[in-house]
């Protein structure tokens, strides 16, 4: 009887990092940064009896729907359809981001002609991981905006809660899954630990702190820079890969 033949090596396997899919997926999660300016315009804008603080103000105040009493504040939000779309706008972006980044390409960093080593599962995990927590941050930013604070309905707690949780889980995991890949790993994990431990002091004190709009913006701001971080990683890469690529086409 003679022996089997050995098996043949698993092939290793070169995500495509300078497809068309992969470009708009890092610009889709960039566009988060467009919150800021939203933010900032609608703070302007603000038409309380006193002044917007980012300190104690919380940020769904900023898209609540009435002006009055809420929760023990006085709200008064003339551009508070700015900030839902806003919010709206930056989940759509995650999610978009979530379904178009492959997962390939977050084992890689988006690093041109970087293999995928065979036989390892974790790389791929982690990134199907990432990919969901961001598209589940994205989902829940987009509740918030369509459900304001002031609606009546506990889903905008919810999807508030969703974000900062698995924005921030998706970071941790993306700073570890980038560790030696990408310089700005150690800021994606910093940015997620400052997100997660703000998250869980605010749900320690039941937010009964003395400003609880820099709290909830320890836990929100890192998520949406750490996401930008990321997609301009990737988007760099994407773009220097496609640009090499159509310069050797065209070389003589």
């Amino acid at each position: 009887m003679s022996p089997a033949p050995p098996a043949a090596p698993a092939a290793t396997f070169v995500p495509d990092t300078a497809s068309t899919r992969q470009y708009f997926g890092a610009w889709s999660v960039l566009s988060v940064l467009q919150y800021f300016a939203a933010e900032a315009a609608v703070v302007m804008a603000w038409a309380g009896p006193r002044p917007y603080d980012l300190r104690t103000g919380y940020i769904s105040d900023l898209g609540a729907l009435n002006c009055g009493i809420y929760d023990g504040r006085q709200v008064c939000s003339p551009l508070n359809w700015l900030m839902n779309a806003s919010f709206v706008v930056q989940g759509l972006g995650m999610l978009l981001g979530a379904v178009l980044l492959t997962s390939g390409l977050l084992c890689v960093a988006a690093r041109p002609g970087a293999r995928v080593e065979p036989g390892r599962r974790r790389p791929w995990l982690a990134a199907a991981a990432v990919r969901v927590l961001t598209g589940a941050a994205g989902a829940g930013t987009v509740v918030v905006g369509l459900v304001p604070e002031d609606a009546g309905s506990p889903l905008h707690f919810i999807g508030a809660v969703t974000y900062f949780l698995a924005g921030a889980g998706a970071l941790l995991v993306l700073g570890f899954l980038w560790l030696r890949k990408a310089r700005m790993a150690w800021f994606l994990l910093a940015c997620g630990a400052v997100s997660l431990a703000a998250l869980a002091t605010g749900g320690l004190t039941g937010m009964d702190v003395p400003e609880p709009g820099t709290l909830e913006r320890l836990m929100g701001y890192p998520v949406t820079v750490g996401m930008a971080t990321a997609g301009i990683v990737i988007a760099r890469r994407v773009h220097r890969h496609r640009k090499h690529l159509r310069a050797s086409s065209i070389a003589p």
